[in-house]
């Protein structure tokens, strides 16, 4: 049983805006701090941004200023909005929850669950 959703991956040109959407239930929504982690080929899986219960986010150091981790309660839906992309960051991006009050993204192993991921391509 699918628990996390992905969508709004894509291929950009450098520079570009995406934005990546997780859908997922109620349940991990309410009792789950959530992440996003990105994977590319040969790479390990990387931590991105996480968003704990109470709404404090972290980014890799990589990404502050141009990403911006969100979630919506009335959707159980989690967000990543993605600006001045660059080739660095394809990847293959997954949404992941933990269920703890407080989300690392040194890690991935403390996660509970998983989605199948989005593929992020830029192109320079």
């Amino acid at each position: 049983q699918v628990q996390l959703v992905e969508s709004g991956g894509g291929s950009v040109q450098a520079g570009g805006s995406l934005s990546l959407s997780c859908i997922t239930s109620a349940y991990i929504y309410s009792s789950h701090c959530m992440a996003w982690f990105r994977q590319a080929p040969g790479k390990e899986r990387e931590g991105v941004a996480g968003i704990d219960s109470d709404g404090s986010t972290r980014y890799a150091d990589s990404v502050v200023g141009r990403f911006t981790i969100s979630r919506n309660s009335a959707k159980n839906t989690l967000y990543l909005q993605m600006n001045s992309l660059k080739p660095e960051d394809t990847a293959r991006y997954y949404c992941a929850a933990h269920k703890s009050f407080y989300c690392s993204i040194v890690t991935m192993h403390n996660y509970n669950y998983w989605g199948q991921g989005t593929q992020v391509t830029v192109s320079s």
